[in-house]
């Protein structure tokens, strides 16, 4: 079979190589991370093989598209208004200035700004996990107008972040209140755990609650918060060291539920 063609196109952050025929319709892709050539039609193999050869950079498996895991219908059938994973750090932030920017104050910035930039240190932090297996949602909404900043699911478990803006500033952690610099203590932790404990309730598995300081120069744990991490955020891989307390299909699985905003709703 003459004509066919090669083209490279990127779905979910990994290259697949397609082959068409002359008119656009598709015979198999080529998946580079999984090394397989996924076939629609049998009886053309030799023909893909061919097409894909000068792209081919070792052994290949070949044979028909695996069928899809319960994990992928659900996200192939969820309808992108419902769908969570495309939200950015800071999500809820960034709609919230673009709605209304504020007055531009030199000395005292908008308390919004620093929050925003927080929270996406910390989100593209989490995002970088993925190539260890991590998946990372943010800016989930909860009904009451409450949200949690980011949602970290991997091989460890099941983790919900929560950000703080210390930048500079000696931090004092006595359960449950954190106290910034000079600042009164407030009582944050509390809020920490009470994210987790909604994530739990939704995605009925564990969530763990961590609460991460963005630019502290000190941090000082005068009494430690029982079943959460506090962390700095250049300290935030010390969350992928654990491992084996999650398949890869129960990752996918929580992963499918978790970008569905449906499942927030009903808390």
């Amino acid at each position: 079979m003459n004509g066919l063609r090669v083209i490279p196109t990127w779905q979910h952050g990994r290259e697949r190589l397609y082959v068409c025929l002359p008119d656009g319709r598709n015979l198999a892709w080529y998946d580079r991370e999984t090394a397989r050539v996924n076939l629609l039609r049998e009886d053309q193999e030799e023909e893909v093989l061919n097409a894909l050869r000068p792209y081919l950079t070792g052994p290949v498996s070949v044979g028909p598209p695996p069928v899809p895991t319960p994990a992928e219908l659900a996200r192939l059938t969820l309808h992108p208004d419902d769908d969570l994973a495309p939200n950015r750090p800071g999500e809820a932030l960034l709609i919230a200035l673009d709605r209304d920017p504020g007055p531009v104050r030199r000395l005292r910035p908008d308390p919004r700004r620093r929050a925003l930039a927080t929270e996406q240190t910390v989100g593209e932090a989490l995002d970088r996990l993925r190539e260890s297996g991590w998946h990372a949602l943010h800016s989930i909404p909860l009904p009451g107008g409450d949200r949690i900043h980011h949602l970290l699911i991997g091989p460890g478990g099941l983790y919900a972040v929560h950000t703080l803006y210390a930048r500079k500033q000696r931090v004092t952690v006595a359960d449950p209140r954190i106290a910034l610099g000079r600042h009164e203590p407030v009582p944050v932790l509390r809020r920490v755990r009470a994210d987790a404990d909604r994530a739990s309730h939704a995605l009925t598995a564990e969530v763990r609650a961590v609460l991460v300081l963005v630019g502290a120069s000190a941090v000082t744990v005068q009494t430690p918060p029982p079943e959460m991490r506090v962390l700095t955020d250049d300290a935030l891989d010390a969350l992928t060291r654990p491992g084996g307390v999650l398949k890869p299909a129960d990752i996918e699985a929580l992963h499918a539920m978790a970008r569905d905003r449906n499942t927030w709703s009903r808390l």
